[in-house]
């Protein structure tokens, strides 16, 4: 396919850009809740019928090989419902922190020890349930906080994202990529705690067993916790009902130090991935399973 000219692509993406504008006008016109509905009947009804089922059906094969198709079936179509509320509910969340029921912390007093210590942490959290709570109850605590977070190419519909969690409560923002981790080295220095993902693909990272199977995890969080002899704080979501979530937040992870740095991130990238793990495993239905996890050969195998 040939390559748009720089004027047709402008075009595309303010069109983009004005699709997105007049969907998310029409979604703050609901309820928060109706919004979520929706977004898991989209999901449910149309997920299954795209190319990315296959991704699907195949992680949860590599995940529970002992799980019957008709489970798996079950697992899939719940799995479908979570992603579709989790992505339609991200514009309307500057409405969901009104609402402050919504969200209920267990662990609040760990997070207030960290804001009252005045010492940056790293927090983590896999693809679980709406990973933007994440973020709300961080805030909440009154944490200096930064979060990752990965540019779209559309740089209209990337600015409007990042509007959306300015609306929640967010105000310091870090893309991936050499530009976002200098910004979040300046964010430590200065006593800023940040937030990571630390649950994808990662093509030359640690090997690291996940269900069974070995797959490659960025050591990216566990370096800087190792750099400012910080812990890394583990968050997880889980969705109480509709748009309503329970935020856990667990006991800090040591980095390990042994005086061998090298072996010491990858022996701490593991026991982060196998924390992840239980948690998957505690709550499947509302894991990301739409990405690639592992080896593109065990995909190219199905």
């Amino acid at each position: 396919m040939a390559k748009r000219s720089p004027f047709w692509q402008e075009v595309m993406w303010r069109f983009e850009a004005l699709c997105v504008d007049i969907f998310v006008a029409s979604m703050r016109a609901l309820p928060v809740d109706t919004v979520s509905d929706l977004g898991a009947w989209m999901a449910r009804t149309f997920g299954p019928l795209t190319p990315v089922q296959k991704t699907v059906w195949r992680n949860l094969q590599l995940a529970f090989p002992d799980m019957s198709d008709a489970d798996r079936k079950r697992l899939s179509d719940v799995h479908w419902e979570n992603t579709g509320r989790s992505f339609f509910e991200v514009p309307v969340m500057g409405k969901m922190i009104r609402e402050p029921d919504r969200i209920e912390i267990e662990g609040m007093e760990k997070l207030h020890a960290i804001r009252d210590s005045g010492k940056p942490v790293i927090f983590i959290s896999g693809h679980i349930s709406n990973w933007e709570v994440m973020n709300i109850a961080i805030l909440w605590s009154g944490v200096p906080y930064m979060i990752t977070y990965r540019s779209l190419n559309n740089p209209y519909v990337n600015e409007r994202l990042k509007e959306w969690r300015y609306a929640y409560g967010v105000r310091s923002f870090a893309p991936k990529g050499s530009d976002g981790a200098k910004e979040l080295l300046v964010a430590l220095n200065a006593g800023q705690s940040v937030g990571l993902m630390n649950d994808q693909k990662f093509n030359r990272g640690v090997p690291t067993p996940f269900f069974g199977h070995i797959c490659e995890t960025a050591p990216a969080p566990t370096r800087l916790a190792q750099r400012y002899g910080t812990v890394l704080q583990p968050l997880t979501i889980r969705r109480r009902h509709k748009a309503r979530f329970h935020v856990t937040v667990h006991d800090p992870i040591h980095v390990d130090d042994t005086g061998h740095k090298g072996q010491d991130i990858d022996t701490t990238v593991n026991r982060i991935t196998a924390f992840i793990e239980e948690a998957v495993r505690a709550n499947p239905e509302e894991y990301f399973w739409t990405h690639k996890r592992w080896p593109n050969a065990l995909y190219k195998s199905a």
